[in-house]
């Protein structure tokens, strides 16, 4: 049986850790949004684009070489044939990637892209049986509103800014946690203008994992989509 799960949620919520992790407990792909606006950022940077020259990105973005890697044990991102997996993460990109993400036309192209993806994957790309667990900003309300499981992955400012904190900085002091404020309050508010991700839309089921670890968030995942679905899979 095919199975898609959309998984939406604010910086630092752990919606890739997560995510990876109930694709692989599911046997299902694994895909990254995040990644693709990432990856739409580095090239333009790469190609001395002007970020806030709308069309000029776009255009750029319109022809992206993008190779989505989609086994969630080791996902991958290839742009031109370059793996940028770790060069996406720096934090030029992390500062940078909502100009590109705030662009309409790009908007639209990626998620062109991934609901590409999405239809792959149902078909039985990665997985033998068919269907992916796509996370990122509006895939539960633009990209894949169709998903069997729907899901907002959510946690307080607190929390967020720990896990990126720790994510980025490998500690959660008060040092860590303002050197990444700006990156994940400021993201959060640049994006929520082009995207809904703060508050679940009807029919999206709604998990704060503030008070819990990663194993604990997968747990509670797993059982939202076995009461969902009526299927441990």
């Amino acid at each position: 049986m095919s199975l898609t799960i959309a998984i939406d949620g604010p910086s630092g919520s752990g919606k890739s850790s997560v995510s990876r992790r109930v694709a692989a407990a599911l046997g299902l792909a694994y895909l990254d949004t995040g990644a693709m606006y990432r990856a739409a950022t580095w090239w333009c940077v790469q190609q001395d684009v002007d970020l806030s020259d709308q069309d000029a990105v776009s255009a750029l973005v319109l022809e992206l070489p993008l190779e989505m890697g989609v086994d969630p044990s080791g996902p991958t991102v290839h742009v031109a044939g370059t793996d940028v997996g770790e060069a996406i993460r720096e934090s030029s990109i992390s500062t940078a990637v909502s100009a590109v993400a705030t662009n309409l036309t790009v908007r639209d192209e990626m998620r062109r892209l991934q609901r590409a993806i999405i239809d792959a994957e149902r078909s039985g790309g990665f997985s033998s049986g068919g269907g992916v667990v796509a996370e990122g900003r509006d895939i539960t309300t633009v990209v894949a509103p169709d998903a069997d499981v729907r899901m907002l992955l959510t946690a307080s400012e607190e929390a967020r800014l720990a896990r990126r904190a720790r994510d980025v900085h490998g500690a959660d002091d008060a040092a860590a946690v303002d050197a990444t404020r700006d990156e994940v309050l400021r993201r959060d508010a640049d994006d929520s203008t082009v995207s809904q991700f703060l508050v679940a839309a009807d029919g999206v089921v709604t998990l704060d994992s503030s008070g819990l670890d990663l194993e604990g968030t997968v747990d509670a995942v797993l059982a939202v989509v076995s009461q969902v679905t009526g299927s441990s899979r």
